[in-house]
């Protein structure tokens, strides 16, 4: 695997004791990789990641992995809250929902797959901890996206996707209190509130971005909570 060097200056040293065990997917967002590379670089942006990947999957490493890239912002999964101190970032140059969402070419998507399990194995990551900057962030962003191959990538040992079973015909949604209470059982930071308010909808629609892709309707329907179920049942 070929990586090429393109440091930037915007990291700082993880806390003491804190080691990886996160690692999440961004799409850049941006028009062209290379504009996304120079603001990745540029000290007065703020923000950088571990790695960048083209559309014709050339990787470039912008932070080394033992510092604090600066990719996540205000994020939290779990019971942790500053998530970049515990993971890595990966950027995937996409224009994004603003610029003309694509699909990811498979030059890019075989460079994703070859440095995620060089990052996995090297840090002992776990499978569901691999995630969506929409995960940790389900009201400010919504990448890398509904067009990102989350089966494919599962299906190379990086993250979790459960087999697509036909919903049963006795199920039932339950309360949508119960709903969130499966949504905080999954990672996503919500409160429970019992009513479906812009955060619970936010976070619903983080969800089918990653796990239900074909239906982003940000509502606990039948679909989307029988796929919440099927996801809890993967990660007992």
């Amino acid at each position: 695997m070929k990586i090429i060097q393109n440091p930037s200056p915007n990291f700082e040293n993880r806390p003491p004791g804190v080691s990886v065990n996160l690692l999440l997917f961004h799409y850049t967002g941006m028009k062209s990789a290379s504009e996304a590379i120079a603001r990745l670089c540029n000290p007065n942006s703020k923000v950088s990641a571990h790695y960048l990947i083209d559309e014709g999957g050339n990787i470039f490493s912008l932070v080394e992995e033992n510092k604090r890239a600066w990719h996540a912002g205000v994020a939290s999964w779990n019971d942790d809250v500053d998530i970049n101190n515990i993971s890595v970032g990966v950027e995937i140059a996409n224009p994004g929902h603003e610029f003309g969402y694509s699909r990811y070419p498979e030059r890019q998507m075989v460079a994703v797959e070859t440095l995620s399990i060089d990052i996995i194995k090297r840090h002992s990551i776990r499978a569901a901890r691999v995630l969506a900057h929409s995960d940790v962030s389900p009201s400010r962003k919504c990448d890398p996206g509904e067009l990102f191959d989350w089966e494919r990538l599962a299906a190379a040992g990086i993250g979790i996707w459960p087999k697509m079973l036909p919903v049963s015909v006795d199920f039932e949604i339950g309360s949508i209190r119960r709903c969130q209470k499966q949504l905080k059982m999954i990672g996503y930071s919500l409160k429970v509130t019992g009513v479906l308010d812009e955060c619970t909808r936010d976070t619903i629609l983080a969800f089918q971005r990653h796990w239900l892709p074909n239906r982003l309707t940000g509502k606990f329907d039948v679909e989307t909570v029988w796929r919440m179920e099927s996801l809890l049942r993967a990660l007992e």
